[in-house]
């Protein structure tokens, strides 16, 4: 069994109740919970159910295997791990705002409309902020946050003179350093004697941390260098990049930010561009100790070696040649084993099932052992791949191939929407793939929520429904185009429109 990832705003009461549920399965003989005994005791490798054994099962041993099953070696490591979270947990995204008619009050209001939240973030928000700022230019000078996130440069300056200690002083509306509001702020303003960069280098020079940063749902660490290269799964639009972002990163970088930052990572891999993975390799990423952060909360935070892992992983299956040409270039391996709760194997066979055999042949060209497919896993490939040919021959040589995959990976349709393989897509339906089949969202979702006109236009001519709500916000892919500010798209489906269930349209 693989160790767990901790769940997001880890509880010890709830902790100790699965280590109660545990106790009491183990005494009741329940297999599943015996063999989680066997494989994270460390002196327990059976339960015995002869001369009392499943009832000597204790509390603590019970608590042991929790600890351990979550990467800790001991409850009270665990109890501590827990500390440590709860020291650096903030919830920015799920702050109500509101706030308070007073100087404050306002002060908070405008801080929680400026900044990236990375929960509802929005374009009105930063909109608002600059009106706030318009009407009642106080405001910026309201606070070192407030300074910070406009970038007040002669004021902080004169702060910092007689207050230095300021430039680590955490406040605001979501109990952030100064540093975070200026990596955060999205209000980009180009007026005289503003820069949140030039506040950036204010702060650092007078002892801002620049690792700080918080833990988002007490799991994921949102650094000042996340809020620098900014993005995420919203989107561009809704999650820009800072106004001075890379050079904002550098000197994040120059100052001692570690370039192993998960989360400024995965925020920036959605898109193709790779000028964020070029910047960090040139100071040192996927080597070192992973920095403060991996320190604090290893046990669920990836190593270096786990991030490029799964950099690749990502950059195989998604058919992004140039990025893993930069990653090899960079050092990391070819053969790096892919994540145990991804596709399995090595890049090379990732990028082979998902059909990008461009990718695959730069993987073996850099030394990566060749992957043979097994028959389904390479229907899939040519599927994918749209490669009519390896279709008929693996179909002629097995004809119950394309069934079996239809009916063991039926959302495979969904998959080449989302990466935009619109040969791959007509090919698949007309193999018998279902257009509307949804595994939480269906291909249409996909294809609206990235404004792949397109893949919507295709889609919809293979009879793809546009009422079908995802099962998660039970929103019509319509709604994931407006979403998403994709209004050629949102424009195309309000033609093929049906009563929408998430709005009401």
């Amino acid at each position: 069994m693989a160790i767990c990832e901790l769940p997001e705003n880890p509880d010890l009461e709830h902790l100790r109740n699965q280590a109660k549920a545990l106790q009491r399965a183990v005494r009741a003989g329940t297999e599943e919970a015996q063999a989680l005994v066997a494989e994270f005791h460390p002196r327990l490798s059976q339960v015995s159910r002869e001369a009392g054994g499943l009832a000597r099962f204790s509390r603590a041993d019970a608590q042991l295997v929790i600890a351990r099953r979550y990467g800790l070696a001991s409850w009270s490591a665990l109890r501590e791990h827990l500390a440590r979270v709860a020291e650096h947990t903030r919830h920015p995204h799920r702050d109500p705002g509101g706030g308070s008619p007073d100087e404050q009050g306002v002060a908070d209001a405008f801080l929680r409309l400026a900044c990236l939240t990375y929960g509802n973030d929005d374009v009105a928000h930063r909109d608002r902020a600059r009106a706030m700022l318009d009407a009642d230019p106080g405001i910026g000078t309201a606070s070192i946050h407030t300074m910070a996130a406009v970038g007040e440069v002669a004021a902080v300056a004169e702060l910092l003179a007689t207050a230095p200690a300021q430039a680590a002083r955490q406040g605001g509306p979501h109990g952030w350093e100064p540093l975070l509001y200026a990596a955060y702020s999205r209000l980009d303003s180009t007026r005289p004697g503003h820069s949140t960069l030039e506040v950036a280098r204010l702060l650092l020079a007078h002892g801002a941390d620049p690792n700080a940063g918080y833990l988002w749902n007490g799991l994921y660490p949102f650094t000042a260098l996340t809020g620098a290269f900014g993005e995420g799964e919203k989107g561009p639009i809704r999650q820009p990049r800072h106004q001075h972002s890379t050079a904002f990163a550098r000197l994040l970088l120059d100052a001692g930010a570690d370039p192993n930052d998960s989360q400024a990572l995965y925020n920036r891999q959605f898109l193709p561009d790779d000028s964020h993975l070029a910047l960090l390799f040139e100071y040192g990423l996927g080597t070192g100790s992973g920095g403060p952060w991996h320190q604090r909360f290893a046990a669920n935070h990836p190593s270096p070696a786990e991030l490029m892992r799964d950099q690749l992983e990502w950059a195989a299956e998604r058919n992004l040649p140039e990025r893993v040409r930069l990653m090899l270039t960079s050092g990391v391996d070819p053969d790096m084993r892919a994540a145990p709760r991804g596709s399995g194997g090595t890049a090379c066979a990732v990028a082979l099932r998902a059909g990008n055999t461009e990718v695959a042949q730069i993987l073996v060209a850099a030394g990566a052992d060749p992957v043979a497919l097994d028959p389904t896993h390479a229907l899939r490939a040519a599927l994918m791949a749209a490669d009519q040919a390896g279709v008929r021959q693996l179909v002629s040589t097995d004809p119950a191939l394309l069934p079996r995959l239809i009916e063991h990976e039926p959302d495979l349709v969904i998959r080449a929407a989302e990466v935009g393989r619109l040969d791959a897509v007509r090919m698949m339906v007309d193999a018998g793939f279902d257009v509307n089949v949804r595994r939480r969202v269906t291909a249409l979702h996909e294809a609206a929520g990235n404004g792949d006109l397109a893949m919507v236009e295709l889609l919809l001519k293979l009879g793809a429904d546009p009422s079908i709500p995802d099962s998660e916000h039970h929103a019509t892919p319509l709604s994931w185009a407006k979403y998403g500010e994709h209004h050629d798209v949102a424009r195309h489906l309000a033609t093929h429109r049906t009563d929408d269930p998430a709005t009401g349209a």
